[in-house]
């Protein structure tokens, strides 16, 4: 498997010129990188006006590795040819650097590059991107894995350090200040090649980039850094403002955030989440990127389909909530995480469940995660330091067997099921109080659907042990600690009560009401199969109409095509198994172009095929010329044949396996809008 590295951006706030003295002075060995040996020039080309200055060095590096490993390897040192290219000019270098010992067994490709601040060029920007493939090494793939990762981390931790270091001893020397290059001439005998052999090509990172979902960008972040507008863009991440904002993570989680952001803002067509919630989804799954990609893609079309986004600003709860649920913001704890007060054993679950339903009161705890969502981004700036979960604490007292009434036990379990999915790591801390003898009943019940990281965070106190050492005090200022806790702080949580039976609701009546909440959603879901394309129809009565789309491809990879028609299509058949209309768990299949009619004659194509890859999320518009009929088509993507031979590709037959059965899952919204609307 290729490791890969991409490194935020990392500022110093001292200009270019600065910036290059402080680092030409690690060479020809550095005592603070103790694995640098030292370092003999290959190569080196200075340009006639000196703007340009490349520089190729032979590396020699101590790898801090087991003797018995070495000896194996029948080698003490390692080798990396290391080329410079500095354009004075342009204010930029670029660094590439790869290993030539066990070239033919282990690829390790660097780049980095700095680059004058977009915003202040009296700064200095710095970036690196890194990958390692171990092919085969007498065995010890895995150990020399760890060794390299372990190497190179603690290179980088200390890549800031060393250049502000020589920064200092640059000002000892009295060197606070060097002039920018200008044009000067200067006569042939001053420049020209050095070395007994041509320079080498630039070495580009291997075609690995596209493995694990990822884009090839990643790999060569510092290809446009002569770009004046390359420097620190919106979408890359800066190193200050990691720590600010996100927390201290070690160098391969910094990594991990940037690429799977990245992969995001290439395949979400810019429309991605916070910074805080991808984070959240990686530390979920322990910064696996391929894992946590997954739960994060199902979350966000989760959250897209039922416009969870908007669900403070347009879901008012009902007024049986208001008075009965018992649970409320109340200040927050000693670290400056919200804090969510639930008296759960003052709430009539059975009563709640009877008069709202499932889905009301699933909807009530998505808002409250939301708001909490909201709460740690204030909490963040309030505090001045990161601010990711919340704390909770649950008061039991009053818990008895009416709370286990198996209906309310099966909405809970959806509530913890649903909340899991889509809001990890947003609780920092659940403190549940005067714990009742019927508690352990509840927790056997409950315990297998929490995440076992979650369960950590829970402490349970009995009695009125949350008053002693270690109780409550630890985590809650005295001040705030609510007054039915025996504090002296007024808590606005209602007191709750048995939910009068006339609010209750038939079965049927909540059944219904149930089917409305989830289905208001202005998107449609849909299958596709190999053979069995899903279409819809638009009619334009008027040209210059503008078609809008907003889709995400769910499962598989498809084809998206625009037809018109000046005839109308059949509509599908009723039949549920004929040959225009499949029904499936997962969504409708509707095929309207008819077998018989040929493309060119009786429709045609308006925009050139889309390919779409799974989780992916498409937007984008058409605007007609012409009245009639316009058929929107998602059809199965086959990757195509190798062209020179007969026998499949490895990619191929891999990407086959991946689509089960040959299906497709997409999920669309579609408007028209008048021209001058758009």
């Amino acid at each position: 498997m290729v490791q890969k590295y991409q490194s935020p951006v990392r500022v110093y706030k001292h200009p270019f010129e600065l910036i290059m003295a402080a680092y030409e002075k690690r060479f020809p060995t550095c005592p603070l990188i103790p694995m640098f040996v030292g370092s003999d020039t290959v190569n080196e080309y200075k340009s006639e006006d000196r703007a340009i200055h490349v520089i190729e060095r032979r590396c020699k590096l101590d790898v801090d590795a087991p003797r018995l490993l070495k000896k194996i390897a029948g080698v003490d040192y390692v080798y990396f040819i290391q080329k410079n290219s500095l354009n004075r000019r342009d204010r930029t270098l670029q660094i590439e650097a790869y290993n030539e010992t066990f070239s033919n067994r282990v690829v390790i490709n660097e780049r980095c590059c700095y680059t004058v601040h977009p915003d202040n060029e009296e700064w200095t920007c710095f970036e690196q991107s890194a990958s390692l493939d171990i092919k085969s090494f007498f065995g010890f793939e895995s150990t020399v894995e760890k060794i390299a990762m372990k190497q190179y981390t603690s290179n980088i931790k200390k890549g800031k350090e060393i250049i502000e270091y020589y920064l200092k001893q640059l000002e000892e020397e009295g060197i606070t200040h060097i002039p920018r290059w200008t044009p000067v001439k200067y006569s042939h005998d001053h420049g020209g090649s050095y070395g007994r052999r041509p320079l080498s090509s630039p070495v580009n990172v291997p075609g690995t980039a596209m493995k694990e979902g990822l884009s090839p960008k990643e790999a060569n972040t510092c290809n446009n850094a002569s770009d004046p507008t390359a420097g620190t863009p919106d979408d890359k991440l800066d190193a200050d403002y990691i720590k600010r904002y996100l927390g201290d993570l070690t160098p391969l989680q910094e990594s991990c955030l940037i690429r799977l952001r990245q992969w995001l803002q290439e395949t979400h067509k810019g429309k991605i989440p916070k910074d805080e919630h991808i984070l959240r989804f990686l530390r979920a799954r322990d910064f696996n990127i391929d894992k946590a990609r997954e739960i994060l893609c199902q979350s966000l079309t989760w959250r897209k389909q039922h416009q969870v986004d908007y669900i403070l600003d347009t879901w008012n709860p009902p007024q049986v909530l208001q008075d009965y649920y018992t649970g409320g913001w109340h200040h927050h704890d000693k670290d400056g995480r919200p804090l969510y007060v639930l008296r759960l054993g003052q709430m009539d679950t059975k009563g709640l469940v009877r008069a709202l339903g499932e889905e009301a009161l699933l909807r009530y705890v998505l808002s409250i995660n939301e708001e909490g969502l909201r709460r740690c981004e204030e909490n963040t700036k309030v505090f001045g330091r990161p601010i990711s979960a919340w704390t909770c604490l649950v008061d039991l007292e009053g818990l008895n067997m009416r709370h286990l009434w198996r209906p309310g036990v099966k909405a809970l379990l959806r509530i913890i099921e649903v909340v899991e999915a889509n809001y990890p790591e947003t609780l920092g801390r659940l403190l549940i109080l005067r714990a009742p003898r019927v508690f352990p009943v509840l927790w056997t019940l409950v315990s297998p659907f929490i995440d076992d990281n979650t369960r950590k965070k829970f402490l349970i106190y009995a009695g009125n042990d949350y008053q002693g050492p270690g109780g409550l005090l630890d985590y809650i200022d005295k001040e705030i600690i609510p007054d039915f806790l025996g504090g002296e702080c007024m808590c606005e949580v209602p007191e709750g009560g048995l939910v009068p039976k006339s609010l209750y609701r038939t079965a049927e009546e909540l059944e219904n009401e149930d089917i409305k909440l989830w289905t208001e959603t202005i998107y449609q879901s849909a299958s596709v199969f190999k053979g069995a394309p899903h279409e819809i129809f638009i009619q334009i009565v008027e040209a210059s109409s503008v078609i809008t789309w907003d889709f995400d491809v769910c499962k598989g990879d498809i084809v998206f095509n625009i037809y018109h028609s000046k005839r109308a299509p059949q509509p599908p058949k009723k039949d549920s198994l004929g040959a225009h209309s499949i029904t499936s768990p997962g969504g409708n299949n509707v095929q309207l172009i008819d077998k018989a009619w040929q493309l060119g004659r009786d429709y045609s194509m308006v925009e050139s095929p889309l390919i779409c890859k799974e989780g992916e999320s498409v937007q984008g518009s058409h605007v007609t010329r012409w009245p009639g009929f316009y058929i929107l088509q998602w059809k199965f993507h086959s990757m195509p044949a190798c062209a020179t031979t007969s026998l499949p590709r490895v990619d191929d037959v891999l990407a086959s396996l991946q689509v089960s059965s040959h299906k497709c899952k997409v999920m669309y919204y579609t408007e028209v809008i008048g021209s001058e609307d758009f």
